[in-house]
């Protein structure tokens, strides 16, 4: 997936890249069914609840790190906030270039946005089945520690900076569909109901 948004392609936020109906082997289908069962979804209060902050940074904080960081490359995602995962935390990972490591936010604030703003798809993991269009700056600077308790800054653009948000908003219990439109909420509800009959 490209650094940068373009309106022309949707982007999916925190949702696989493979193409609409294509096949996946086996055993990624396996392993993504896996980590998805793992996240929790839409409905559960835990997502709507603002997460609280980090207060200690020791190796148990690491390895749930690691442990999210491989839920979401098994979930095929590129971003995931702890309280998807029923943690209360002000924690976030992400990873937009495939090849790139994860990287680790924990107690993001966001402290500056630019005036451009881009209107984009995107996905959730928390969200089956569900795209909505969601305008977002295109720059923005967040302020955070990472997982060896050094404070960092991160400029971030395009793809980087909306995932980065997306993940923020869910430290927030904040979802994409407070942030669409009302006619793209009541047809993301309804795909919603769908695919929990489905299941």
């Amino acid at each position: 997936m490209d650094e940068t948004v373009d309106q022309a392609e949707p982007t999916e936020v925190e949702e696989p890249e493979h193409e609409e109906g294509e096949q996946l082997d086996p055993e990624v289908a396996a392993r993504r069914a896996a980590a998805l069962a793992r996240v929790r979804k839409f409905g559960d209060p835990v997502l709507r609840t603002r997460a609280r902050p980090v207060e200690q940074i020791d190796d148990a904080l690491r390895a749930e790190i690691a442990r999210m960081g491989e839920l979401m490359h098994d979930a095929l995602g590129v971003g995931l906030a702890a309280p998807q995962l029923g943690v209360l935390h002000r924690l976030l990972v992400y990873r937009v270039q495939p090849q790139a490591p994860v990287s680790a936010l924990i107690n993001p604030e966001i402290e500056w946005r630019g005036g451009e703003e881009e209107i984009a798809e995107e996905g959730c993991l928390s969200l089956p089945s569900v795209l909505v269009e969601v305008e977002r700056p295109v720059h923005i600077r967040v302020r955070g520690v990472n997982e060896d308790g050094e404070k960092v800054v991160v400029e971030a653009s395009g793809l980087e900076a909306r995932v980065i948000q997306h993940e923020v908003d869910h430290l927030d219990g904040v979802l994409i569909l407070d942030r669409t439109s009302r006619d793209q909420r009541k047809e993301a509800m309804r795909a919603l109901r769908e695919a929990q009959a489905a299941a």
